[in-house]
């Protein structure tokens, strides 16, 4: 007898079956973002970056960084966040959007969507050393400071290994020399230890005002080191 699957499960399964084929094929899933690494080549080429400048790199919560120049003011920044992105993406693109910079400071937020892709906190931890080991090969001298992955409502269900990336990278960062972590984690909690519910958009995941501004307050020391 012939069975029929409804659309909703077809649709579940069909998703889970690409996220599969994309997990084992990365150089694929990471064309997604082959457009926004042009688009940053191109401003480039337009309007060169000045070399020392201080990087931020990452997923979506650095890309919807518009405020980064004026929160900043009397810092050179440049912002090179793509959304949805994880550390292993970052790395593939390193040789692109990092180090043709010679940044002297390169912030680093990811983490977030590796662990909602079920990635585990010891993964992204062997990821963040590969990252420190490419950039440090080619930039000695660079410092690389790692944004807390940080808890959010949308993911609050993920919070412990976030915590367990958090922790494993700090520890690193405490042995290493150019190395820093930046605690934004605990700040975003309340006082009942869950995600502050005022910090956020619509969507539970993306920071407000609110939020950056928690970030600004926790990444400003770390500028003039």
């Amino acid at each position: 007898m012939k069975r029929t699957i409804k659309a909703p499960l077809y649709l579940a399964l069909l998703t889970v079956s690409l996220a599969c084929f994309a997990a084992s094929h990365p150089a694929l899933a990471q064309d997604r973002w082959e457009e926004a690494i042009q688009a940053f080549e191109q401003m480039d080429e337009t309007d060169p970056p000045p070399q020392g400048a201080i990087l931020f790199a990452g997923s979506s919560s650095i890309r919807m960084w518009s405020t980064l120049a004026e929160d900043f003011p009397d810092a050179r920044v440049i912002n090179r966040g793509f959304g949805g992105s994880q550390m292993s993406d970052l790395i593939h693109f390193a040789d692109r959007i990092v180090t043709p910079y010679a940044p002297r400071l390169i912030l680093v937020y990811e983490g977030d969507n590796d662990i909602a892709a079920d990635k585990t906190a010891e993964k992204i931890f062997a990821d963040y050393q590969q990252f420190v080991s490419l950039v440090h090969d080619a930039l000695p001298e660079t410092r690389i400071a790692f944004i807390a992955i940080k808890p959010s409502l949308a993911r609050r269900s993920l919070m412990e290994e976030m915590r367990k990336a958090n922790g494993l990278i700090e520890e690193y960062a405490g042995t290493r020399d150019r190395l820093d972590y930046i605690d934004i984690f605990t700040p975003m909690l309340g006082e009942d230890g869950e995600p502050l519910p005022d910090v956020f958009l619509d969507d539970g995941l993306h920071m407000n005002a609110a939020g950056y501004a928690i970030w600004t307050e926790a990444v400003r020391p770390y500028l003039a080191r």
